[in-house]
């Protein structure tokens, strides 16, 4: 696709001058746009290897299939990065590119050359843990992803049902070769996983009782199609076996390849009891942060900003006439009926309605805050039922690229007692809008770039773009009530907690407990959610801490471009220069906005 050369100074509402709305722009040469071509062919070829992926791109290319978790398939799609790597760079002369040509250049280039510093590290991560393990992932993939559109689509379901149990035996495989090696998730996680697991595999057909999630869901599929009642019939009937049968001994198997891990699992400790575990750290560091701040660096980051954050809470608490400290007005916000949804289905239905306005009111002015909105939908949905135990309390599932599936804002409702109320502005705000589906749906939506760039990310990209979305519904005019500006305090002060217990575990070898302590201290978070915090934490070190590196480095960006422009700073064209290039590493962010900024002050 051809696309504009970049001319101007990116639609600042200079005197005189017409707003021009600003995109993702490339030079007009072939370099250029063959570049683009040569991008995508490696991205459809890397895609390729994963049906799973090929599907949530919409695509039905091998649509029986399940991915392979093997650890050749690790091997397999290492090896063919590092060969697209090598065609590109003796296809391509970053001199001959525009500036937009040699971004995509750079960043394919530290794309692989992270992915291949990763694979020393990939036997460290936890394939089941509290964060999730493939007996969820597979039901939420099939449910929400594999469209039923024709008879063959159904066919393709059942297979893919059958698939299960190839599957979970590659999966047991892998658990046990971690073992071998010394490395078993936390002692935590195995409880939670069985509970979720056995979950998937109750009632109907499996048993008596209500239909189970996915033989409901297959149910309503097939029920939809256009087809004689034969036809449906015999696919029911295919499905009911592949369950009962493949998909059922799939899930036997990795319970019980659980338990005879889990009997092992005695420790509760962070990376540092792994082996190499300082350096696994240090990667997840770099990975999660895009920086090169060491552990102790980013520990002191969190203990400066949570003490920054409460002394902008205690103004909140004298605001109200509120006599106590900060822990009293903890207690207060976590114990007080008005500041809670009943533990109902009608409390829950409440808690979907309010977020859903929350989001309604950012759309509605957003154009005063945004050139560009994203034409993708945005639903809030509860976690379902059957994976509460081992989801996070709130989290974004990107839409589908041909817009049949919305952006999901997802919420877990599994005990309404510990939401609460002041929050729910703060977290709508980062998981919906102006949050990570502006980010997201933007980037998927954006003419032009690559889809490398496109549907992929970095965390403190990500994340320091939803952190920062808190913040910016404080200045598009909400959080009018005191207890909600506090709520939007506290989640700021989580995230600041974040870089210190994150670090804290790994690092300074912390137990469980005292994280938990020093979030109780510290946070308005509930009991539940303290504790499913710090285990996620535990299981997935280092991510904890790109929120707030990317937050700072956002606000510390935009601050730069208020001083350089003053009068001219227009907060639309920020906002589509942090966003319009899709996620990017920090220090690549950097050298954008200063561009930008640079360009703009000589125009």
């Amino acid at each position: 696709m051809k696309r504009r050369t970049f001319v101007g100074a990116l639609a600042l509402a200079l005197p005189g001058a017409a707003l021009v709305t600003s995109g993702v722009f490339a030079a007009d040469g072939a370099q250029d746009q063959d570049l683009t071509v040569f991008l995508d062919a490696a991205f459809d070829e890397a895609t390729a290897l994963s049906p799973q992926s090929m599907t949530g791109l919409g695509l039905k290319t091998d649509y029986d299939k399940l991915d392979d978790y093997t650890d050749a398939a690790a091997q397999k799609r290492l090896a063919l990065a590092e060969r697209q790597l090598a065609q590109m760079k003796a296809r391509f002369r970053p001199d001959a590119l525009s500036p937009a040509g040699k971004l995509s250049f750079m960043l394919f280039e530290r794309q692989v050359a992270q992915q291949s510093e990763n694979y020393r590290w990939r036997l460290h991560g936890y394939i089941a843990s509290v964060n999730g393990s493939p007996a969820g992932a597979i039901p939420v993939f099939l449910i929400n992803q594999h469209r039923v559109d024709s008879v063959e689509d159904a066919r393709a379901y059942i297979a893919r049902l059958r698939d299960v149990k190839r599957v979970m035996t590659e999966v047991s495989a892998a658990l046990k070769t971690r073992a071998a090696a010394g490395i078993r998730a936390p002692a935590f996680t195995f409880a939670p996983v069985d509970a979720d697991t056995r979950k998937v595999i109750t009632g109907a057909p499996f048993g008596d009782g209500p239909d189970s999630a996915i033989w409901a869901d297959f149910r309503k599929k097939v029920a939809a199609l256009d087809a004689p009642e034969a036809v449906k019939a015999d696919l029911l009937a295919g499905g009911s076996a592949a369950l009962t049968g493949p998909f059922r001994e799939g899930y036997e198997l990795f319970l019980a390849t659980q338990a005879e891990i889990g009997k092992d699992a005695k420790t509760n400790d962070g990376t540092w009891a792994l082996p190499d575990g300082g350096a696994y750290y240090a990667n997840r560091l770099k990975v999660s942060t895009t920086t090169a701040l060491t552990a102790d660096e980013i520990h002191q980051i969190g203990l400066d900003e949570l003490a920054r954050i409460q002394v902008e809470m205690r103004q909140i608490m004298n605001a109200v006439a509120f006599e106590g400290s900060l822990q009293d007005f903890f207690k207060l916000l976590k114990t007080d009926p008005k500041f809670q949804y009943p533990n109902t289905p009608e409390g829950k239905a409440a808690y979907l309605s309010d977020a859903t306005a929350l989001v309604a009111q950012v759309m509605k002015i957003a154009p005063d805050w945004f050139l560009r909105l994203p034409k993708a939908a945005l639903e809030v949905r509860a976690v379902e039922s059957w994976r509460e135990a081992t989801a996070a309390i709130a989290f974004y599932n990107r839409p589908s690229p041909d817009g049949r599936r919305p952006g999901i804002y997802y919420v877990n409702l599994s005990d309404m007692t510990q939401v609460l109320k002041p929050q729910i502005e703060g977290i709508s705000y980062h998981e919906g809008a102006p949050g990570h589906h502006f980010q997201i749906a933007l980037a998927m939506e954006t003419p032009g770039l690559p889809k490398f760039r496109r549907f992929g990310g970095y965390g403190a990209y990500s994340e320091g773009w939803g952190l920062y979305a808190e913040r910016l519904g404080k200045e598009m005019g909400f959080y009018q009530d005191p207890y909600s500006d506090f709520g939007r305090l506290s989640t700021e002060a989580w995230r600041a907690v974040r870089l210190v217990t994150d670090t804290g575990l790994h690092h300074k070898k912390w137990t469980r407990q005292h994280a938990i302590d020093f979030f109780r201290e510290n946070t308005l978070l509930s009991e539940r959610d303290i504790v499913k915090e710090v285990e996620r934490y535990l299981c997935n070190p280092g991510q904890a801490t790109s929120y707030k590196a990317g937050e700072l480095r956002i606000m510390a960006l935009r601050l730069r471009a208020k001083m350089a422009l003053g009068d001219r700073f227009d907060i639309r064209v920020f906002h589509d220069v942090i966003l319009r290039d899709g996620a990017l590493p920090l220090d690549v962010l950097d050298r954008q906005v200063e561009a930008w900024i640079a360009e703009a002050t000589t125009a």
